[in-house]
């Protein structure tokens, strides 16, 4: 397996996992467990197994002075992140809050352009309107129905945390920290919000059956060790671009686990909402590298030389 190949899997098992958070957390729910309950233990399992990454490739844990406000901010940010995100699975579908929060590379982009003069193309001003159409077919039903505004509340912040994260990480100077150090001690830190959440651990639900206990592992290994992980390597092999595009796996394996193994309705009218997000955030994301890619798809069918004609036969 060459390099470009094997960056193509890692991406594609990296958003494939990420996907996999409705899985694993609402059988807890279901047994009782609350939303900080779960990512208490999720983030508390994660952090060793991230802390044995870094010294397994010998990296050290040391921090300067002026990089721990930086990083309780970042902790703050994705413990929000995480924490209004599997709030809004016991407001609506978990596939459908997955699909909502795949905007977050839409306001990355409206936050570069506003905060940071970025320009905006175009194309990107036409993928946010189009991500907009795919929210609204999502918000209502084709019975009229329409998503609970908490629970939409709530994936939009999601999103928002996220995205001012990911702006966050790279417009300061803890974009030269190694992304193994970065994450582990931004788990670190939002696994404080969590511990206050339950109250030091007097408010902290656990469960009482051992295959329960497997999902909460189940929870810190699969997006988030081994989504991160993956994701590192594939930048690595096919670059941030190739990577952040496959992340259209994300939404579309959530669904598939709320579809398959939750009984959660799709409609038509859903699928549509969800592949116009998707395709928005695809095109988004691609940006001026989509045409190199489609040129390249081009070249691989080269046009045949016409035949000439030959003179006419006199009658």
């Amino acid at each position: 397996m060459n390099a470009k190949v094997k960056g193509y899997v890692l991406a594609a098992v990296a958003a494939a996992t990420y996907g996999m958070n409705p899985l694993f957390a609402l059988p807890l729910y279901k047994e009782g467990m609350d939303p900080d309950s779960v990512l208490f233990f999720r983030y508390l399992f994660a952090i060793p197994i991230l802390g044995a990454m870094i010294r397994a490739r010998g990296r050290n844990f040391r921090l300067q002075r002026r990089e721990i406000l930086p990083l309780m901010a970042m902790g703050l940010l994705v413990s929000v992140s995480s924490l209004t995100l599997f709030l809004s699975y016991n407001y609506m579908d978990a596939g459908i809050a997955s699909t909502l929060l795949f905007i977050y590379p839409v306001m990355v982009a409206v936050i570069m352009a506003l905060g940071f003069r970025e320009r905006l193309t175009f194309q990107g001003v036409f993928c946010i309107l189009m991500s907009l159409c795919g929210i609204a077919l999502l918000y209502r039903g084709g019975d009229g129905s329409t998503l609970s505004l908490t629970g939409t509340i709530l994936v939009m912040v999601s999103a928002l945390s996220y995205a001012i994260y990911i702006v966050g990480v790279n417009r300061s100077f803890l974009k030269d920290m190694a992304t193994l150090k970065l994450t582990f001690y931004v788990l670190v830190f939002g696994l404080l919000l969590f511990l206050v959440r339950v109250d030091f651990g007097q408010s902290l639900h656990g469960v009482d059956r051992w295959y329960l206990w497997g999902n909460l592992v189940a929870l810190a290994v699969f997006p988030t060790a081994i989504s991160f992980l993956c994701t590192t390597s594939a930048v690595k092999y096919i670059g941030s671009t190739p990577t952040a595009i496959l992340g259209a796996l994300e939404p579309v394996t959530a669904v598939f686990f709320g579809v398959a193994v939750f009984g959660e309705r799709l409609s038509p009218r859903l699928v549509a909402g969800i592949v116009l997000i998707v395709l928005a955030v695809t095109l988004l994301v691609a940006g001026s590298d989509l045409t190199t890619y489609l040129v390249r798809f081009r070249k691989l069918f080269p046009r045949l030389p016409l035949r000439k004609k030959g003179p006419r036969q006199a009658g």
